[in-house]
């Protein structure tokens, strides 16, 4: 294991220091060095190959769980603690969450608001059951850009999306629109959200209204009444929002390219089965009558 160490870039470490460190002999170790590679030590560099792959092609944001599965569909038999031992071998590690810092709910106490229809129930048996709502914040140079999105229960998959340099109402409509020109024909479609002034805008409701969809409500101060969107905006921002980009335009470019391009067509989720929402539905789709 000494060798196999040594063996793995480490930049201004010289292998006579390593030795001495490591207490090994100089020419022992270039003895290993010389000698054919056994079939598990070949196996193991392709599987490391294999390993840096998927990580580079998944935005570098994968640990080694979900490293794991996407060899599993590439026929690799291994289990999770090797894959791990590869990965730190090569330096390779998975994003980890942040916890949210800006409030974006402002509530409004003189607009009536609906009852909470879910209860933290986040289950449904197929699409367009259930969407979320919620607002998050996008730091940047230039200020903050915010981000209006709509997520489905049954798939995870974000079926409406907008930015803006604000979070009036506008941006929760065009948010919706976008989802309701994605989703055509819904019924009995349960609308979630917190109690924040765009929602309850006379506006918005409107919009639900007219398009037959029923509106719930988080209670006040209660993050976990719409935890499963919040989880969005976590994983958004440890796998997208790394620092503050350096302008708005920069913004708009790296989350659109992060939910249309990863997201939902590429990103696993081990709630889904390690499918991608759109893999997901995909699935759903194809095993329903």
């Amino acid at each position: 294991m000494k060798y196999a160490f040594m063996a793995q870039p480490h930049g201004e470490f010289e292998v006579k220091i390593m030795c001495r460190v490591l207490s090994v002999s100089v020419s022992s170790y270039y003895q290993w060095r010389k000698r054919p590679l056994s079939a598990h030590a070949q196996e193991n560099e392709q599987l490391a190959d294999d390993i840096q792959q998927i990580y580079s092609d998944n935005r570098r944001v994968y640990g080694s769980r979900r490293v794991t599965v996407a060899l599993h569909k590439q026929g690799w038999h291994c289990n999770r603690k090797r894959v791990a031992r590869l990965m730190r071998l090569q330096h390779l590690r998975g994003c980890e969450r942040r916890k949210r810092q800006v409030v974006t709910t402002k509530t409004d106490a003189d607009r009536p608001v609906t009852a909470n229809l879910l209860q933290q129930d986040f289950s449904a048996t197929m699409p367009n059951q259930t969407w979320l709502a919620d607002i998050t914040y996008i730091p940047t140079h230039e200020g903050f850009l915010y981000l209006a999105s709509l997520e489905d229960v049954f798939s995870r998959k974000i079926v409406g999306w907008a930015m803006d340099e604000h979070m009036e109402t506008a941006l929760v409509e065009n948010a919706l629109r976008m989802a309701l020109t994605n989703r055509p024909r819904i019924t009995d479609l349960v609308h979630h959200s917190d109690r924040g002034s765009q929602f309850t805008s006379l506006a918005y409701r409107a919009l639900l209204e007219q398009q037959g969809i029923t509106s719930s409500m988080s209670a006040t101060g209660n993050c976990y009444d719409n935890a499963m969107k919040e989880s969005f905006f976590a994983t958004l921002k440890s796998e997208c929002v790394v620092q503050p980009f350096a302008t708005r335009a920069q913004a708009r470019t790296a989350i659109f390219e992060y939910i249309e391009g990863f997201y939902n067509r590429q990103r696993l989720h081990s709630s889904l089965g390690y499918f991608s929402p759109d893999e997901f539905e995909q699935l759903y789709y194809s095993l329903t009558p």
